[in-house]
């Protein structure tokens, strides 16, 4: 085996110089000549935009650019399914060969949520709530009320939808709003002596509201289920939303056929 002389101080530092002259050639290999050969060091990928791609497309766009990718579902109303709505990293960032790149799809199916309770609440209220839990407002309509721009109804496809009850996400939630009352002054109509469904009916085409309707024994002459008193009285000023309360005569009960049937002794 050689041996190392080291007679002399010189012979050392040679022998020193020429053991951290290896290490350094070994160190700057290492990094400089392995390291960019494994990992494909300068090989970079620049990350193409996806967004608004449909998710089949997805494979072969990435494969031929040496990039994986993978899938997270989420719903976003008015967007077609399966269509790419935000990437990781971002276009334009460079990457390496392989690099896994993150995708989020809009799902097919919209998840079921509960219907809030946006009546008694005011329009822009109501408009702020239905957007936090991922519901659109839909129609607007106005209806006489004093609550001037308070939700009266809440509508799902034509009908009242309840609070509580189970709607997909994204569903557009029509609202019925109260447009205040008008401060024009007109003479209530008069409804006596007319059967109450047709007393309705005149004071909602007059732009009133039917408010309690109470009974009162009929007197000679006076048809049954008729109204017999009205309050406001028919010429008082009343204005548009105001409420009409009625009174009206007992409703006939109708013969059963049986009345003149004996009990068996």
């Amino acid at each position: 085996m050689a041996k190392i002389s080291t007679q002399s101080r010189t012979d050392l530092f040679i022998h020193i110089g020429i053991i951290v002259s290896l290490l350094l050639v070994l160190f700057l290999g290492f990094f400089f000549v392995y390291l960019p050969f494994t990992t494909n060091h300068g090989e970079a990928v620049t990350i193409p935009d996806l967004k608004k791609k449909n998710v089949a497309e997805l494979e072969e766009f990435l494969e031929s650019r040496d990039l994986r990718y993978e899938v997270d579902c989420t719903f976003v109303a008015n967007v077609p399914p399966l269509t790419i709505i935000s990437q990781y990293p971002l276009p334009g960032a460079k990457v390496k060969e392989g690099r896994k790149i993150y995708v989020t799809v809009s799902s097919r199916t919209a998840p079921l949520i509960k219907m809030p309770k946006l009546t008694d609440m005011t329009h822009r209220s109501a408009q702020m709530l239905l957007k936090s839990v991922g519901l659109e407002e839909g129609n607007i309509s106005y209806v006489p009320d004093m609550a001037q721009n308070a939700v009266l109804k809440q509508m799902y496809n034509g009908k009242e939808i309840l609070p509580g009850q189970a709607i997909a996400k994204g569903s557009k939630i029509d609202l019925e709003l109260g447009e205040g009352l008008g401060t024009a002054q007109f003479e209530a109509p008069s409804v006596l002596g007319l059967p109450l469904d047709e007393a309705k009916i005149a004071l909602i085409g007059a732009g009133l509201k039917v408010g309690q309707q109470m009974e009162i024994p009929a007197e000679e002459g006076q048809a049954a289920g008729t109204v017999v008193r009205q309050n406001p009285d028919a010429g008082n000023n009343v204005r548009i939303g105001d409420v009409i309360d009625l009174w009206i005569t007992p409703q006939a009960v109708e013969s059963t056929g049986n009345e003149n049937i004996l009990p068996e002794q």
